[in-house]
């Protein structure tokens, strides 16, 4: 029996001195006999490049999509290619060309239709087994597919060098992706080498796995090649060994079942119910390299905040604390991984941080300062986005989570720039040296002073208003940690229309429990000689003190109120889902 293989090019598929149907021909074909000797394909081809010719987008709105893309890179990638100094110019020709189609894809919604219509007539002509689709491709194909999962039902995907995770992408997708639950099987090949945009996926479906196909192409600085996926070690080994090998288990179309039927099926077995899992991650730093930014009480915050969790039924066990200079950006990031990437519906995971906060004025890749990062503060914080804890660290970990998940956070920091106070008093927030402040400012010379930028102070207010609300502001400005920004895009109604036709409820959110609103200070409470964060031990005392479990609205409130009837100015903010806002503390 023959197996059909429908082929979805990507960009630049020019591979070797072959043309994309040859090499793909090639790649595929020693790839599959390799493991399965008696393998009998068919290969079939989807082009389109025609289509993006004949585009009617104009220059500026493929431009201003090109930038976002290019930003996303500078902010996402690693390696010298991508050091974040890079100015728009600075790319190569290759991957300029590259993202300008890409680009186009995204910016373009009449583009992505007629190739919505393309893929679907040649599915229904061809009727293919599997569809293997490359960079680009993966775009076209996950649209398709996600907008009519009819298409893939009993068939198999397979996605490499794709950009569907890459947060200028995902904004395209409503902010979220979500699995194909008609496909039999989903298989996501990732390569952390390549450097045209893409990103790994974090699906926690069933039919979904993603292999880890590294490769570094001798002469080839993107390492985007499609051949070098197809015939990847990994990619025989978890995508056509099982595919042709053992064969594909009940419910999919009998001619993928096993070639060599003497290796029979693997039924899988029941799965049995799973018990809900806790982590907690608790941060605190007080020793900071530098004598003046020392605080207090955070680590006195941890343990507290570790009481409570063991009074809320948490075990010990799951309870991970890092301190002082352990609490470095490398540590912190390892150990968010630890925190997220497993997490399941029913979950309850819980993020809390205690020290210093910041803002950092940022630059897009044509070298303006065009928005303002918040940031956590590790103990090697230089002021850079490498030695700083910001959204992009932990957001592509949650955004993805199942959405009845219980994910709380709590930041006792400020992010509004921190003023030095002496005594109990000490605000928790580090000022910018000059040359980073300098990127928030111009001169005014009819005042003969220096002002804040217009685009900050429309960013602040953006941030206040969606502070008032207990929302995320989608609009440019200020990307506080934990709201996923980047990836909802700038404009609410079109989110919301993108979120109705991908059929999902947007990135997930966790709950958001910040020690002061954006433009106030955090500060050190001391009882009697023992100092603590103000913030998290005015929430102990509510929580402890409570006749009755709070919803999380009332606990705020009250623990605002409680702040402020010891003297401090400080407003607990409460970001989330409003149905969950209202809900019972667990």
């Amino acid at each position: 029996m023959k197996i059909k293989i429908l082929c979805v090019h990507g960009i630049g598929h020019e591979e070797a001195d072959e043309s994309f149907e040859q090499s793909w021909k090639r790649a595929i074909t020693t790839a599959v006999l390799s493991v399965a000797p008696n393998a009998v394909i068919e290969l079939d081809y989807f082009e389109y490049d025609a289509r993006f010719a004949s585009s009617g987008l104009g220059a500026p709105e493929i431009a201003e999509a090109t930038l976002r893309l290019l930003t996303s890179a500078v902010i996402h990638s690693v390696g010298d290619l991508f050091r974040r100094d890079r100015g728009i110019g600075q790319f190569p020709d290759r991957l300029r060309w590259t993202a300008g189609m890409v680009a186009q894809w995204t910016a373009d919604e009449a583009l992505r239709t007629t190739l919505r219509n393309d893929l679907s007539s040649k599915i229904n002509d061809s009727q293919p087994d599997i569809v293997c689709a490359h960079s680009l491709g993966t775009l076209v194909a996950y649209d398709t597919f996600r907008r009519d999962p009819s298409l893939m039902k009993k068939r198999v995907l397979i996605t490499f060098g794709s950009q569907i995770a890459n947060p200028a992408v995902r904004e395209t997708f409503g902010g979220r992706i979500e699995g194909i639950e008609t496909a039999y099987k989903w298989y996501h090949l990732y390569n952390e080498h390549d450097h045209v945009f893409t990103a790994p996926l974090y699906l926690r479906d069933a039919n979904f796995t993603q292999v880890m196909t590294p490769f570094d192409k001798p002469g080839d600085a993107l390492n985007h090649d499609a051949t070098y996926y197809l015939g990847h070690p990994e990619t025989r080994s978890n995508v056509w060994g099982p595919l042709f090998q053992a064969g594909l288990a009940r419910g999919f179309d009998k001619r993928l079942l096993a070639v060599d039927k003497s290796l029979g099926l693997a039924v899988p077995k029941a799965q049995t119910a799973r018990r809900s899992r806790d982590k907690a991650l608790l941060i605190g730093i007080n020793n900071y390299p530098n004598p003046s930014d020392r605080l207090e009480g955070c680590v006195n915050d941890v343990f507290l905040m570790s009481s409570l969790l063991q009074e809320s039924n948490f075990s010990p066990d799951d309870i991970r604390v890092v301190l002082d200079d352990r609490a470095t950006t490398a540590g912190i990031r390892d150990r968010l991984r630890w925190l997220l990437d497993d997490a399941q519906a029913g979950d309850r995971r819980v993020l809390f941080y205690s020290g210093h906060g910041a803002q950092i004025p940022n630059t897009n890749a044509a070298g303006e300062a065009d928005r303002i990062d918040e940031c956590l503060c590790p103990w090697d914080f230089d002021w850079t986005p490498e030695h700083a804890i910001v959204d992009n660290d932990f957001r592509d970990l949650y955004i993805q989570l199942p959405y009845n998940t219980q994910f709380i956070t709590i930041f006792d920091c400020c992010h509004s720039g921190g003023m030095t106070r002496e005594g109990a008093r000490r605000a928790r927030g580090l000022t910018p040296p000059d040359d980073i402040r300098h990127r928030a400012l111009r001169w005014e010379a009819s005042l003969q002073m220096w002002v804040e930028r217009d685009w900050v102070k429309q960013a602040r207010k953006n941030a206040q208003k969606a502070e008032a609300a207990n929302t995320v502001s989608n609009r440019d400005g200020i990307r506080r940690v934990g709201q996923a920004i980047a990836v909802r895009g700038n404009d609410d109604k079109l989110y919301n229309r993108r979120r109705i036709a991908y059929k999902h409820d947007g990135p997930f959110l966790p709950i958001l429990m910040y020690a002061c609103g954006e433009s106030q200070l955090s500060y050190e409470y001391r009882h009697g000689v023992i100092s603590y964060g103000a913030f998290t031990y005015a929430l102990a005392q509510t929580l402890r003190s409570s006749k009755k479990r709070p919803t999380f609205n009332a606990l705020v409130r009250a623990t605002g109120k409680l702040l402020a009837e010891l003297g401090y100015d400080q407003k607990p903010a409460l970001v989330g889902p409003k149905v969950l806002l209202g809900k019972i503390v667990p």
